[in-house]
């Protein structure tokens, strides 16, 4: 058996770019000679976030259709064509043994010329309702690696495992890294510390409400890391302070989960499988404008199973202060909101996937 060649495509967000580091990082702890060529957007953070990775990475010109008549709506059959073609390149000079998409435009035309070669392709799909992406590949994948139960009314049912979503290993053991973590972010060990995650680009609603609210934070004596978005620096880096740190993004998420004592969330795929496995008390906003709503059906999901709150948007006027105050106040709550989310945490999620790949190339 010679040395196995991966291609692995997925972006346009974190909740794509990191499941697909953590397979590639699995993959190379197995398989150390192994070659790996990630395949993105060319204009989106992949394009940065994978060679900050240690991988390397080729852009396609490809981005989604707009629900609403625009010129890039035009211009789409024409960058689908490009992309078609230049993934036969990248395919034909690579020579992959399989070919592993975790969502996002990119990994459609790839894995559909992979597929047009009888190169294996797994897809890894994070989320409660699949994009169509992954819908569309998943007639010719080989297998699909799923999150959540009851995805048989989008995919093939013998072609998925439940596996649940790959997450960086380094956050799997942080009771011991408390007290790194306090050093690492200069934080007052005396106070309790709340984490806000807004997504890897951000999201302006909850940082409209974290601006709202920093005067009812700072009374309650808690400290705060707030991870705004890239977008968003600029206009929320003013509140600095002792006990109010802004961040775009966050680069020691071990740390930051060991050091928090409460977190804010949206509810994308990635973030909830990763605050399972933390097990911290959570409230979760998700965003209302995702395809399908999946947000609120995957903060739902752990909602209805006692592991986390939730709050939407549209009621975060008239709810947010009452949610915040009962559970920074009622340690019972904090007790069992943690155990039942470690409850539904899938830790071994990317040995799982990585035993699937492992299958499709030994055939």
């Amino acid at each position: 058996m010679g040395v196995f060649r991966f291609i692995i495509s997925g972006g346009g967000t974190g909740g794509h770019i990191y499941p697909a580091i953590a397979i590639a990082n699995e993959l190379k702890s197995r398989f150390p000679k192994a070659q790996f060529l990630f395949v993105g957007a060319q204009d989106k953070m992949e394009m940065q976030k994978v060679p900050q990775a240690g991988y390397s990475i080729k852009g396609l010109w490809i981005s989604g259709l707009q629900r609403k008549l625009t010129l890039q709506n035009l211009v789409f059959p024409i960058k689908l064509i490009f992309s078609l073609l230049k993934s036969i390149v990248i395919i034909k000079n690579f020579k992959p043994d399989i070919v592993i998409g975790t969502g996002g435009f990119a990994s459609g035309p790839l894995l559909q010329m992979a597929n047009l070669f009888n190169i294996p392709t797994l897809i890894q799909e994070q989320n409660s309702y699949p994009g169509i992406t992954n819908k569309l590949l998943s007639k010719r994948a080989n297998k699909i690696c799923v999150a959540y139960d009851n995805l048989d009314r989008f995919f093939p049912r013998e072609k998925m495992i439940l596996t649940g979503n790959p997450v960086r290993q380094d956050i799997i053991d942080i009771e011991n890294k408390r007290e790194e973590a306090i050093k690492y972010y200069n934080l007052d060990s005396s106070k309790k510390t709340l984490l806000i995650l807004g997504g890897s680009l951000g999201a302006r609603t909850v940082n409209q409400l974290i601006e709202k609210e920093l005067d009812f934070f700072v009374s309650q004596n808690i400290q705060i890391i707030w991870q705004c978005g890239k977008f968003y620096l600029d206009e929320y880096k003013k509140y600095n302070s002792d006990s109010i740190q802004v961040f775009a993004f966050l680069d020691r998420m071990d740390l930051v989960y060991a050091a928090s004592d409460f977190v804010i969330s949206r509810a994308g795929a990635s973030s909830v499988s990763e605050l399972s496995i933390v097990g911290k008390p959570v409230i979760f906003i998700p965003s209302p404008n995702v395809a399908e709503d999946h947000q609120t059906k995957n903060a739902k999901s752990i909602m209805d199973k006692k592991g986390a709150l939730m709050i939407k948007e549209s009621e975060l006027n008239e709810n947010f202060n009452s949610v915040f105050s009962d559970l920074v106040t009622n340690e019972n709550l904090q007790k069992q909101l943690s155990e039942n989310i470690k409850k539904l945490a899938k830790e071994k999620a990317t040995k799982d996937i990585v035993d699937e790949i492992v299958k499709l190339i030994k055939k």
